[in-house]
């Protein structure tokens, strides 16, 4: 039988106060609909950074409100704004001195003499398709002469992008070193003493750069702050509490006499899929005031040309227009690369971002260079721009007039949305977003959000409302925390769309480990929130891996790792075979469908495939060679337990699927194998009081989160012991901020320990293996959207972000809906 947890979490569900959110999140969701528009708070107020990128790129908002004569920041804060001192290889061609063999000693002195040295353009890296100079050696040294004409050497800053371990010098003198990577340009700024020594000629910038793994990447340039916004007076507004939902994300605000509440919806709906695939988020400001005192009130409201570029060095153009009642602005880039960009850290840089509000006398609108956006809001004049126009870094800003506000609530809406125009290309099909199959264009859409708003807001706090209830019944209230963390991030890492055949494809964008395409183990891990609200999403997933396989294009007698690199799915890119990990992902999944819907309609409509896979599992499956799984940053591992078991669920998978569809043979010789090979399993992986990492590898363990689905789908193929037994030795391992994804180092993975902790008889030992991912998230140095992957020990993260993965904690959740179910 499914356990089952004691009747006080139904109390604890009537009691639960929705909106009470203690826990404070490592990056807070604002608006969040694709793996392009998908921007965050990195911090823990709202009004004290820029906001961001997933990829933390500032993809900038901006919001302040003027109570009488005082300016109070809301949202965001103003990125600073740089002129190029020298230019980098996004922005400028240039070349430099180099040498790949160590120099003497005082090559990165400015009176070096390196004509012997190569001459070369920037950047450098070993992708032959990027790189301007090719370069694969382990080191490499680089000299770029440069003049200070202007004397002026305050505020200067380093601009670098770099792989891997760096050091950079200023005429000798030693201005960054680090060990590591950024895949982005970041900026550091250069010491007075260091700045005032440069001169009007003959600097030198000097660089040696390690590649110790991976890919290799070097370019760098300087720039100058601009201090534009020195002489405005703007207060920084009280935060006094902020509020995360499944869909919302609430900020409270003392601005004075006025209570501010700004709040982000995205409609994320999952069983609404017109909702669901528009690409439009709502921001809402309201204000009240506590006096019964009259005040005049003015609302600034700003949005970056950011959000519609991969670099900042890209040209922008702009529009500024009325229609359908709204008054609505857009930018994107001049050059339009439709699908040419593909990878991980990337931003959009074709299509157009927009930003809209109700038209009315007493709003206005005005396009102007990021570094000067609020000044016409702050002196009241208005610039008198009127769209058309281009230029790099700019801001649309839109200034509400409220007039004279005394007592009543006054609320203003702005809408943010991005038209790509074209999402993904699948073979050979350009596929355009899911939106466009309902509207002619994104004006009209724009138009029909802002006629839903009420109606979408209430909606989405009825949802939310019930989800926290839910979540709280299933696991308590820090449980429901952590699933109200993930919900939009899980969803936000997917493009919704449709192919020419009519399937829906919701393809998912592996960010932050590798940016590939509808990977079937990023699959696997988020489909427990998907599998609860809406199991076509969870076809979605898997439609286009089935189509890899049934047109011919992939020939192997297991699936795909992938369908190519985001936004580019024309085949697999990674350079290895999963071939257990994803034959058992895709069939397990097929029969968690099944079980969610009632019937194997799905399941039957890819059999030859399923059986495919089937019979490769029920040959290689059970003991497996030396491989990867979808753990793959441990490396590889023969006769994986853990492994194992994900073969066994997806044989027995097959047999229940099998007997949906009135196959009682089949049904019997799966089910008879997955049982003999969980029997012959139990010895193999025995290892006293818990089972081993690998088979016969004595003194190792591992979790064994894929044994979630054997009770779950009522296969009961290991004895009941094997749960309990594992469950116990685990609570003997666990660390601060939680359990170890096995002996072989510190580090987890929080979507595995929720699978694992599902496996818990009872709420007791469910909380001890919860309570330190809670620990973990609210904890946290890196401030980045939630990581699936940290270290036990200190809550620091070594890598991911922003992946769908995190639908993975909504496990307990689906085994609670499964049990009320039956």
């Amino acid at each position: 039988m499914l356990r089952r947890f004691f009747v006080v979490f139904a109390l604890l569900a009537i009691c639960y106060t929705a909106g009470a959110q203690d826990l404070r999140a490592p990056a807070y969701p604002l608006v969040t609909h694709n793996p392009y528009l998908s921007i965050w708070s990195m911090g823990n107020e709202l009004n004290g950074l820029p906001t961001k990128h997933w990829t933390g790129d500032d993809h900038s908002i901006t919001g302040i409100i003027k109570i009488d004569n005082q300016y109070y920041r809301i949202i965001g804060e103003e990125a600073k704004q740089f002129e190029t001192v020298l230019p980098t290889a996004d922005e400028k061609s240039y070349k430099v001195k180099y040498t790949e063999e160590e120099p003497a000693n005082d090559w990165l002195k400015a009176d070096f003499k390196d004509e012997a040295w190569k001459s070369g353009a920037a950047p450098f890296s070993d992708n032959e398709s990027l790189a301007k100079t090719l370069w694969k050696s382990k080191h490499l040294w680089v000299r770029r002469s440069f003049d200070m004409p202007s004397g002026d050497f305050k505020k200067l800053y380093l601009k670098l992008r770099h792989d891997d371990n760096i050091k950079v010098y200023i005429n000798g003198e030693k201005i960054y070193d680090v060990e590591g990577w950024k895949d982005q340009y970041k900026f550091i700024a250069i010491e007075d003493q260091v700045a005032k020594k440069l001169k009007k000629k003959g600097n030198v910038l000097a660089i040696h750069i390690e590649n110790t793994a991976g890919g290799a990447w070097l370019d760098a340039g300087i720039v100058k702050e601009t201090d534009a916004m020195a002489k405005i007076d703007i207060q920084k507004a009280k935060q006094t509490g902020v509020d995360l939902h499944a869909t919302r994300t609430v900020y409270h605000f003392d601005c004075g006499t006025a209570k501010v509440d700004v709040t982000f919806t995205s409609p994320a709906l999952l069983d609404d899929l017109e909702l669901l695939s528009r690409p439009v988020s709502y921001v809402s400001v309201k204000t009240n005031f506590s006096d019964n005192s009259k005040h005049d009130v003015k609302y600034y409201f700003g949005v970056g040309s950011n959000l519609a570029v991969h670099t900042p060095a890209q040209e922008v153009e702009t529009w500024k227009y009325s229609e359908n009642n709204l008054a609505i602005m857009k930018a994107g880039t001049v050059e339009q690369p439709i699908l040419k960009r593909k990878g991980d850290g990337v931003r959009i840089d074709w299509g157009y971002a927009y930003v809209a509000t109700e038209a009315g006398a007493n709003t206005s609108q005005y396009i102007t260079p990021a570094g000067s956006a609020i000044l016409p809001f702050v002196n009241g004049k208005n610039p008198g721009t009127e769209g058309g126009q281009s230029g790099k870094s700019m801001v649309m800003s839109t200034v509400t007039d409220l007039g004279s506000v005394k007592g009543e609530t006054k609320e203003q809406v702005y809408l943010i949305g991005y038209d790509e125009l074209q999402s993904v290309q699948l073979f050979d099909q350009k596929l355009t977003p899911w939106w466009k199959k309902n509207y002619e264009s994104m004006e009209g859409l724009l138009a029909q959000s802002m006629k839903d708003y009420k109606q979408v807001y209430e909606r989405c706090e009825a949802f939310d409302s019930q989800l926290d209830k839910d979540a709280v019944a299933a696991g308590g209230e820090k449980y429901a925390e952590l699933c109200n963390l993930a919900y939009r991030q899980a969803i936000a890492a997917h493009s919704l769309l449709e192919n020419k055949e009519g399937d829906l494809l919701f393809m998912s964008k592996e960010n932050h480990s590798n940016g590939s395409i509808n990977t079937v183990d990023i699959t696997y891990p988020s489909s427990p929130l998907f599998l609860i609200y809406n199991p076509d999403l969870v076809k979605g997933m898997m439609n286009g891996i089935f189509y890899y396989s049934e047109s011919g294009r992939w020939k192997k007698p297991f699936p795909a790792h992938d369908l190519g690199t985001y936004p580019i799915a024309t085949g697999q890119t990674y350079g290895e075979d999963m071939p257990v990990e994803e034959a058992g992902n895709m069939l397990t999944l097929a029969a968690a469908i099944a079980e969610m819907e009632g019937n194997a309609d799905y399941a039957k409509s890819h059999w030859a495939t399923l059986t495919t896979w089937a019979e490769y599992l029920m040959k290689s499956g059970f003991d497996p060679a030396n491989q990867l799984s979808t753990d793959d940053f441990a490396g590889h591992l023969a006769r994986n337990a853990n492994l194992s078991i994900k073969a066994i669920m997806a044989i027995a998978s097959y047999g229940k699927l099998a007997g949906m569809l009135g196959d009682k043979a089949a049904e019997k010789k799966y089910m008879s194998a997955a049982k003999d090979f969980a029997k012959k399993w139990t010895k193999l992986a025995n290892n006293g009081d818990h089972y081993t990492l690998a088979f016969e590898k004595k003194g190792t363990w591992s979790q064994k989160y894929n044994l979630v689905w054997d009770d779950m789908l009522d296969f009961h193929v290991f004895p009941e012991s094997v749960h309990q037994k594992e469950i116990k030795y685990y609570l003997t391992q666990q660390r601060k901020y939680g359990l170890p994804l096995d002996s072989r180092k510190t580090y987890t993975k929080s979507d595995w320990v929720m699978w694992t902790a599902s496996m818990a008889d009872n709420e007791e030992d469910f909380k001890a293996l919860i309570n330190p991912m809670w620990d973990y998230a609210n904890e946290t140095q890196d401030r980045v959207p939630v990581s699936d992957w940290h270290e036990t020990t200190d809550a620091r993260v070594p890598n991911f972000k922003a992946r769908s993965v995190v639908g993975g904690y909504f496990m307990k959740m689906l085994q609670w809906k499964l049990e009320n179910k039956k």
